[in-house]
């Protein structure tokens, strides 16, 4: 599911940007059709790809990592109360018997 959306929005961003080369490129200053050209060339490459598939994953790897590091600490700390529950349970048992 995550994957399907970040792709999707990968395609709005890809599409977004290629209208803007397109505006850009039709203004005729030839340095940046020049731009646009090695731009397009850079960014057609494997190892582009790659670096960014590489951060795209680190980036996910990295989400994950926080969320299960809350996910333990939540967890961790609803221990920790539901110990103390039981220890006032226990001392309001005691006190009830006096």
């Amino acid at each position: 599911m995550i994957a399907l959306q970040t792709q999707t929005l990968r395609q709005r961003n890809s599409a977004k940007n290629s209208v803007g080369l397109t505006l850009i490129d039709e203004m005729g200053v030839p340095i940046m059709s020049e731009a646009i050209v090695a731009y397009r060339h850079v960014a057609a490459s494997p190892e582009l790809r790659e670096a960014e598939r590489m951060r795209s994953k680190a980036r996910h790897d990295e989400a994950q990592a926080l969320q299960n590091a809350k996910r333990v600490e939540r967890e961790h700390w609803q221990g920790v109360v539901a110990d103390k529950d039981a220890e006032i349970a226990r001392l309001r048992a005691q006190l009830d018997k006096k």
